[in-house]
Parts: structure tokens; sequence; C-alpha cells
């Protein structure tokens, strides 16, 4: 593992940090800097359209399809950079990150040239079709069908727990094809416009009054016949391409939330007396040290991308990260918690743990009935499950790493 970058790199890293110091706010970099609602909604649409317009959304994808082509090694210090200055990197996560990728290693000619552009631009939202209320986990059992109807499959069944269905475009579905071959075998990936009739978008409300998960439901839906990503009957291959994206991203920036975090923790510590006590001593010096871990592990993933050498360590490194970053920040959830003490109760923490870094389920909901720190706690529960289960990623590593039988299926 190599933890020097090359000079180029450097130069590119002056090029970026220069065009964000330009074109973000005045005072986005100063200490406390803060937007109000209308501030922030205004900025969100303008810096899209500057990201746009400066290349830099999937600026590794390759020109002709819009990208910047950017190296691995610029691709990464682009991310590294915009992850220093704490700025959006994307337009559409589902989009950017997961099917837009997926079009690329899968897709004809044709559906990269209509949909890439659209993804872009922002012109086109996206959301991801596999979960059903039977096959979580065992994603293979779905029972989703597409029959072939001249130039259209028809659509029917459920998916579940689909973030942003009801603001989505089209939604990427993996659905059966042939229900006379293996289970693996029979399923297409496919490109479905949600804006049609035969698609219902049910919210699933939380206890919180929220809504971000749904429910969809397909009574022949329709979609054209080529927009079969990947090939008839290939979709569980292409459904591990896209889940790989999920769980290999961010490999050199993913670590800079929990040590944001593992900072505020300290602080918290700090002004409340606890960092006096030594199992909550031991618990922070615990979390750096994993916090570390991960990003060494992200240093050697790069290496391996780099050169094209794998080894059983590196061959499924995006389950054993998932499954050690997800699992980690849980337990720095609890610790976080432990050293608010009964604060932790609060919905006002403000005093004690300040602006929590990496909130997700607060973000843009006024009035949300828990602080920042309880939101991250919260939201942590969830790390285990979405990506791929814990369980399904240990699968991965015993099966695929270290050579174990398959998981005997029950009688």
């Amino acid at each position: 593992m190599d933890l020097t970058y090359p000079p180029e790199a450097e130069e590119f890293r002056t090029e970026i940090r220069a065009w964000l110091e330009e074109h973000l706010p005045a005072g986005w970099f100063d200490e406390g800097f803060m937007m109000d609602a209308e501030e922030k909604a205004t900025f969100v649409e303008q810096w899209t359209r500057q990201l746009f317009d400066g290349g830099w959304i999937c600026a590794t994808w390759p020109k002709e399809y819009g990208g910047k082509g950017l190296t691995t090694m610029q691709g990464v210090v682009l991310a590294e950079e915009f992850a220093r200055a704490k700025a959006p990197m994307r337009a559409d996560f589902f989009g950017d990150t997961l099917v837009g990728p997926t079009i690329l290693m899968n897709g004809t000619e044709e559906q990269k040239k209509y949909f890439l552009p659209k993804i872009l631009d922002g012109s086109m939202r996206w959301c991801q079709g596999f979960s059903e209320p039977d096959s979580g986990s065992d994603l293979a059992s779905l029972k989703t069908t597409a029959v072939l109807d001249g130039d259209e499959w028809v659509i029917n069944g459920q998916k579940v727990w689909t973030t942003q269905a009801q603001f989505a475009d089209y939604c990427f579905v993996l659905a059966r094809t042939d229900p006379n071959v293996k289970k693996q075998a029979g399923i297409s990936y496919l490109l479905v416009p949600m804006r049609q009739p035969g698609i219902e978008v049910r919210g699933i409300v939380q206890p919180d009054g929220t809504a971000e998960f749904n429910e969809v439901f397909f009574n022949d839906a329709r979609c054209p016949k080529d927009n079969v990503v990947g090939g008839l009957n290939n979709g569980w291959k292409v459904a591990n391409d896209t889940l790989g994206f999920e769980r290999g991203m961010s490999a050199t920036t993913g670590h800079r939330r929990f040590e944001e975090e593992y900072r505020r923790m300290v602080a918290m510590a700090r002004a409340n007396g606890t960092i006096s006590a030594p199992i909550l001593r031991q618990g922070l010096a615990r979390y750096y040290s994993k916090i570390q871990i991960l990003r060494i592990n992200g240093l050697r993933n790069l290496t391996a991308a780099l050169t094209g050498k794998r080894d059983l360590g590196t061959a499924a490194l995006g389950a054993t990260n998932k499954l050690f970053w997800s699992e980690m920040h849980q337990d720095a959830m609890d610790l976080a918690v432990d050293i608010a003490g009964a604060e932790a109760m609060l919905i006002d923490t403000s005093s004690v743990d300040g602006s929590w870094p990496g909130v997700q389920r607060s973000k843009g909901r006024d009035g949300y009935p828990v602080s920042p720190m309880m939101s991250a706690f919260l939201f942590s529960r969830s790390e285990t499950i979405w990506g791929g289960s814990s369980q399904i990623q240990r699968n991965i590593v015993g099966e695929k790493v270290l050579g174990l039988p398959r998981e005997p299926k029950p009688t």
C-alpha cells in the first residue's frame, strides 16, 4: 500500500480546492457557518447547476457520456476535496452512484446515450426497486414478474422500503422474467418509468410521522422491451454490480464523518466531565482506532484498484468495509449516548452536542422530535441493514473469501 499520492494528483487537488473556494458561498469555511431553510434551498438549486456546469457530477465517466474522463486517482482526489470542504457532490444518489455506473458497465449504447445525460443534468430522478415484503435478505426469491407483451414488459408485483419513490421519474427494478429456471437465473434488471398508470406509491409512515420509505405496487405497469440492462435473465449479476457500487463507495473519504463525530464526542466528554471515566475513555480510544483501520483499508482498496492486484483481503472489501463501519458506528453512537447521559433524552442538546455531524434523518424536517445526536443514533440502527444486512455481508466474506461451505437452506 502506497500512502503517497503522485505529484499530478496533488496538482489536481490544488485545482479542485481553488474551484471550491471560488464557488462555495461566502463564509462557508468559517467556524459556525449556518444557512436558514430558504438560503439552503437556494444553495442546493444553484449548487447542482454549478456542479453540472463545472463537470464535477460523475466526473470519472467517459467524456462521450458527459463526464470528464478523470482517472481513478483524480476521482479519489476530487472526492477527498469535496469531503474536506463538506460540499455536496451528488445530484441524485440513486442515479449518480448506483444505476448510472451500472448502465455504464452493462448497458447498451442506446441506453447510455438516453439515460446518462439525464442523470448528469439532474432532469431524471431514480429509486431502487429490489426488496419485497418476503424477499429482503433472500433477494433472489423475489416474486415481481415481467411478461413480454409485444414491444413492452408488463410488470406486476410489489416493492418495499423504496426510498424517494414519491419523487422518482424512473425505478431500476428486479423482476422475474423466467419462472422455469433456477431463481437467480430468471431475473432481469429493468428501467421502469414511474409516472404512469399501474404504479401506486404508498408512504410507510414511521412513529415520528415521517415517511421517507415507500411501498410501490405494480399493476400491469409497462416499460419498453429494450429497457433491460445487461441482457435478458442476467439481472442477478447486474444487481450485484449495483450493490457493489453501494457497498464500496467512498473508499478514502468514508471515514471522515466518523472522525468528525469522534471529535464531537471528545468535546462533549470534556464539557460534561465524563472524559475522566476510564470506560468512556477506552470507548473513545477504541472508536478512534477503528476509524484509522477504516481509513487504512480505504487506501488498501485504492491501491488494489490502481494496481489491479487482488488478494483474499481485497476480494470482498466492499462487503468487509460495509460490515465493519456499520457495526462500528452503532457501537460509537451507543457510546455517544453514554457520554451525553440524561441530556441525551432532551430534544435541544445544543449546549452539549452542538451541530452533530452526519445527521441523516433530521435533514429538512422542521420540528423533528429528537436532538441531532439522537437522530444520528436512530439512523445508525438502519446502517447494518441497508446495502445488504450484516448477515449477508458475513455470508459473502465466508463463502467468497474464506471458501466456507454455502449456508444451508431451510427445510
